[in-house]
């Protein structure tokens, strides 16, 4: 279901048109257990006129018979779809929502709080331009918001919003606010956060969700669907980088054509520009840039395309198309921070497949440089890591990857290891 619009009724094209054209934010919301992760979503879709009649029927029967706002609509209900979760109450698995308003579209992923569900948020991050952190306001900064404000900052998240939830159990009280905000400003900056924007919430009740709420008059920053419909995407930034083009595809539909197809990680691409294809390190220019609506003259990151070169080179799925003056890294050797994702533990020696962009290679363990404790982000000499671990590890492959770290392109710089025998995926890793 879209966000309602007067053009629906008046101009249904008009109104697609639009809606297709609209940016994409991808955010996480994450914090403590029962910080109201999952009823700050449920408001937002809510808010966002996101829920179907019958919808907003079932979830006002559930909130009846399992909800626990004493009868009164629990909006967490509408995200935390496990029996399991329900149950207990919290939130286990990743999920995903999508809403949309009328300046942006929006998926957002609702993190486990969990210390044993440690990959389940890693994976829900992955993607995320932006991190919803919540703190109850009558607990303040705990060790799990520290663990997963760590987490952001690893996995290269620049965008936080500090949400002060339940500010109706403290009476709206600035003093609260300013402490816990204070508090934690101390903490971001030491592992890197610096774009930290906080607002007083009240998820259940709704204030500074879609609107300012008169009842924090001491505070004069933006809602926070103000912020997210406003804030700057990652896909902005990725656009005025260096190019990186990995090649999924040889299009070959005739003798006549000869084509290189696959989705712009950064930078841009336009048609004149010289190019060089790696590993192999040979050169070429941009002929064309064709699509399934016509050719374009430029193209940007998260566009998928097709490019035709003036000279006939080898160039083969897993190659990655790039500038002259500004190439990735070919290498054998990877120095990464991976979390580890199945019971049977990671150690020296391993070996697995390696999937990074669209090249599959094999891959050997060399060595554990340290584990992490994402508690308190100290390093810990380990010689194995086990299931919801991080640490940073040496990989050998059997064939060259061309890579970026992980800070300046998170398609280039990620991975994923998985174990040939089950065809299991047992990490994600980070280049560093």
């Amino acid at each position: 279901m879209a966000h309602v619009s007067d053009l629906i009724a008046t101009d249904i094209d008009a109104y697609l048109d639009a809606h297709q054209h609209k940016s994409l934010l991808r955010f996480i919301t994450c914090g403590s257990v029962d910080d109201g992760k999952s009823t700050l979503i449920g408001r937002l879709l809510y808010d966002s006129k996101m829920i179907f009649e019958d919808q907003l029927a079932a979830l006002e029967a559930d909130s009846k018979r399992i909800g626990t706002q004493g009868g009164e609509i629990d909006f967490a209900l509408l995200v935390d779809g496990l029996a399991a979760e329900r149950e207990q109450g919290i939130t286990i698995d990743v999920a995903y929502r999508f809403f949309s308003t009328d300046k942006r579209k929006f998926i957002v992923a609702d993190t486990p709080g969990h210390e044993q569900y440690t990959r389940n948020m890693v994976t829900g991050a992955s993607t995320a331009d932006l991190a919803v952190i919540l703190i109850d306001a009558r607990k303040g900064v705990l060790t799990q918001t520290r663990r997963h404000s760590f987490l952001v900052s690893l996995i290269g998240i620049r965008s936080v919003v500090l949400a002060v939830n339940k500010m109706d159990l403290v009476g709206f009280d600035q003093a609260v606010f300013d402490e816990i905000v204070a508090d934690y400003r101390a903490f971001a900056s030491e592992i890197g956060l610096t774009e930290v924007l906080a607002i007083p919430i009240s998820g259940l009740k709704g204030d500074n969700i879609a609107s300012r709420s008169d009842l924090t008059p001491w505070y004069d920053g933006p809602s926070l669907m103000r912020h997210l419909e406003t804030v700057e995407i990652d896909a902005a930034r990725l656009q005025s980088g260096p190019l990186r083009m990995p090649v999924q595809w040889v299009n070959r539909p005739n003798l006549d054509f000869r084509g290189f197809a696959g989705t712009i990680s950064g930078g841009a691409i336009a048609a004149g520009d010289r190019i060089v294809v790696l590993p192999s390190g040979q050169t070429s220019e941009v002929a064309r840039i064709v699509t399934y609506d016509g050719d374009l003259e430029r193209a940007v990151a998260g566009q998928s395309i097709t490019l035709t070169l003036t000279d006939e080179i080898d160039v083969s799925r897993g190659d990655v198309i790039a500038r002259p003056n500004h190439q990735p890294i070919v290498a054998q050797q990877l120095d990464a921070m991976i979390c580890w994702m199945t019971d049977k533990p990671l150690a020296p020696g391993g070996r697995y497949a390696l999937k990074h962009t669209t090249r599959w290679t094999r891959a050997i363990v060399d060595s554990i440089a340290f584990g992490l404790d994402v508690n308190t982000g100290e390093h810990r000499d380990v010689d194995q890591l086990g299931l919801n671990d991080l640490g940073r590890v040496r990989l050998r492959t059997t064939t060259p990857v061309i890579v970026d770290p992980y800070s300046h392109n998170r398609t280039t710089g990620s991975f994923i290891l998985v174990d040939e025998a089950t065809n299991t995926t047992v990490a994600a890793g980070m280049l560093v």
